[in-house]
């Protein structure tokens, strides 16, 4: 996302210098920052090209405001003491605020925005898809016969959730950015040339493992048909369709990238993409399940205990980063 969001501020301030008036303040949001040591990284990469851009043209700088949003639940404390050292290590004047919240809703005023970065969240949904959840149709059903026969049903249950979360997104941060603001997100997908006939890869692999254990009597059966992740994996091709229906922006740039590529397979053994299945599920399952996530890790460990079953079980569901680059239209 490097390359697009510093893109992105190279074409604010030209914009801006064409005016007759520089500007004095810049608002910039990170929407889903989370809380780890990545929290900061979006926008200070933002920031840093503000203050290079300033530097290669002589201009000064403008006041830089830097809102970072995630769920109430996120752990704000560790984020402000980052936010105190991003302050501090700028020559820019840098303020710095949280602001807690759904970006499925609004979270600033209208028109104040200028820059607007969200990285690998919107794959999540403000919901499970309505039409399983009012029917109680599961998910992902025990028996495979039934799976099979309900897959197409579901999986345009998740697509249309999808579609109008997105959807909604689009027009909330339209109305929060200034005039030709921009956009910069990355959700995670499936590559184009996999059609849309499979779960999502990580809620796939974690619907198998609490399949067994409710097989093995672990899970109550009625609590796993119970059982919504809300997360798709949309396309490329939804992704553009969704921007260009909804209207509001002119989509800049569209890149998919293999996240595999960057690093070495043999480093992924089972017990860390176990922890990466961990950090991203555990709170999820404790909340629907109760305390099981030590069998949940004993049950997957079994799974994989044959050498490169697990990286094949990878490879057969395949994954993909989407990054968007958009301008407010």
């Amino acid at each position: 996302m490097k390359p697009l969001i510093e893109a992105a501020i190279v074409d604010l301030c030209s914009s801006i210098n064409s005016s007759t008036v520089f500007p004095r303040k810049m608002l910039i949001a990170d929407l889903g920052c989370s809380s780890g040591p990545n929290a900061l990284a979006l926008v200070s990469i933002a920031v840093e090209a503000i203050h290079n851009h300033c530097l290669q043209f002589q201009q000064s700088p403008p006041e830089v405001c830097v809102l970072l949003n995630d769920l109430p639940e996120n752990d704000f404390n560790a984020v402000v003491k980052s936010l105190v050292t991003l302050r501090q290590s700028n020559e820019l004047v840098v303020m710095t605020s949280v602001t807690p919240g759904s970006f499925y809703k609004r979270l600033f005023t209208s028109g104040s925005l200028h820059l607007v970065c969200s990285s690998n969240s919107l794959q999540w949904l403000s919901k499970a898809p309505e039409h399983l959840t009012r029917n109680q149709i599961p998910a992902y059903d025990i028996d495979e016969n039934a799976r099979l026969e309900r897959l197409p049903m579901v999986l345009e249950a998740y697509a249309q959730q999808f579609r109008k979360d997105f959807t909604l997104f689009l027009k909330l941060r339209a109305r929060e950015l200034v005039s030709g603001g921009r956009m910069v997100v990355s959700v995670i997908g499936r590559p184009s040339y996999v059609i849309a006939s499979k779960f999502f890869h990580l809620w796939e692999i974690v619907a198998q493992i609490l399949s067994v254990m409710t097989s093995e009597g672990v899970i109550d059966k009625a609590k796993f048909d119970s059982f919504y992740v809300p997360l798709y994996g949309p396309s490329c091709k939804e992704l553009r369709e969704i921007i260009q229906e909804e209207g509001s922006f002119s989509l800049r740039v569209m890149r998919e990238h293999d996240p595999t590529t960057d690093y070495d397979n043999t480093f992924v053994t089972p017990s860390r993409f176990l922890n990466h299945l961990r950090a991203i599920f555990e709170p999820i399952i404790l909340q629907h399940f109760g305390e099981v996530m030590d069998e949940f890790v004993r049950t997957a460990e079994r799974r994989w205990s044959v050498e490169g079953s697990m990286q094949d079980e990878c490879a057969r569901n395949p994954r993909v980063m989407l990054v968007a680059s958009l301008a407010k239209a």
